[in-house]
This record gives structure tokens, sequence and C-alpha cells, in this order.
């Protein structure tokens, strides 16, 4: 499956006053790359909530590579860097859109939590299309092919 990366415009307000990304936006911008992730997946997040299904976030990290400024395009590429039945691990690279310049590189785990049981579920059993899928995307990137 071809996947494109997501793609956010800094804004003004996401900067300190030397023009430069404050540090916690990165999080944000990978929540951002999730939700876009899901929907080029034909699963958007309403549609797994909507069927009973959260990804709670367990951690998340980010490694700051170079500075971001006000007015760049970044491109965030993601992957899932590993899944078993009751969690993922995501992986995200932030570039600089127009030079390809490493800007960050973070990562964030989820487990799959049924809401209605209000207890983590395994998500091969609870939502089997989405399962395969991400499944799938897993086993493309372990083959280079994301």
């Amino acid at each position: 499956m071809e996947l494109h990366p997501y793609l956010h415009k800094v804004q003004f307000y996401e900067t300190d006053g030397m023009s430069i990304v404050h540090h916690g936006n990165y999080i944000l911008w990978m929540e951002e790359a999730r939700t876009d992730f899901m929907d080029q997946i034909g699963w958007s997040y309403h549609r797994a909530v909507n069927a009973g299904i959260d990804f709670a976030v367990t951690d998340v990290s980010c490694k700051y590579r170079s500075m971001t400024r006000f007015g760049e395009t970044v491109a965030i590429h993601m992957a899932v860097e590993s899944l078993s039945p009751a969690k993922m691990q995501l992986s995200y690279k932030m570039v600089n859109a127009d030079t390809g310049e490493l800007r960050a590189e973070g990562t964030s785990g989820h487990f799959f939590y049924d809401r209605a049981k209000a207890r983590p579920v395994a998500l091969k059993k609870a939502l089997p299309d989405l399962w395969q899928l991400l499944q799938s995307l897993h086993e493309e990137g372990r083959n280079g092919e994301v």
C-alpha cells in the first residue's frame, strides 16, 4: 500500500521568540500524522472508535535532530515498527519537505482498548480487518517497502 507523508506547515504560534518550533509541538504533529495515517489506510479514528476500539498511548518519544522554523513545511513519514495482538509501536521521521533535511524522529506506543469492556483487547479478534491491514503494513516496512 502506498502511503503519503503527512504535511504540516509550521505556524507562527508554534515557535518561540527566535521563530524556532517549540519542542512540544513535534508530539502534536505525530498525533496529526497518526490520524492522517489511519485515514489513508481506510480506518479513520472515528471508524475504530465507533467500532468500540481505542488506541491508548502508552509512551511517546522524540529525538530532535535539527531546528524547524516558522514557515517550513514538515513531511512526516510513518511506519508500523512492531505489532502484536494487543499493542503496536509506530515510528515517525520528520523532514523538511523541500530539502529532506531530518528534523526529528519519534515513536509512539499504543495498546488496543475495548471501550465497552473497559480493558485491553486483542485487535486480531476485535477488528480482524484492521489487524490484517496493520500486519501487512508492518511486513511491508520490515521488507523496506514503506
